[in-house]
């Protein structure tokens, strides 16, 4: 599992384009949202870095927690 905290993530569109960045990495990924703490959680066998590649080319800077 792991864990990002991505501040300009303020709204359900943004919620969706950063589902679909991880979806392009691990199409079989499980991605819980809390748009309220701005963090989200992966269930991926993805390594972090292409994950945090594709938050960083959809435009949201995430920190892994």
């Amino acid at each position: 599992m792991q864990n990002y905290k991505i501040d300009n993530m303020t709204c359900g569109h943004c919620a969706g384009v950063v589902q679909k960045a991880i979806l392009s990495v691990d199409p079989q990924a499980t991605v819980k949202v809390d748009l309220g703490a701005r963090e989200i959680s992966v269930d991926t066998a993805a390594a972090s870095g292409p994950i945090a590649e594709a938050l960083k080319t959809a435009g949201y800077e995430g920190r892994q927690l």
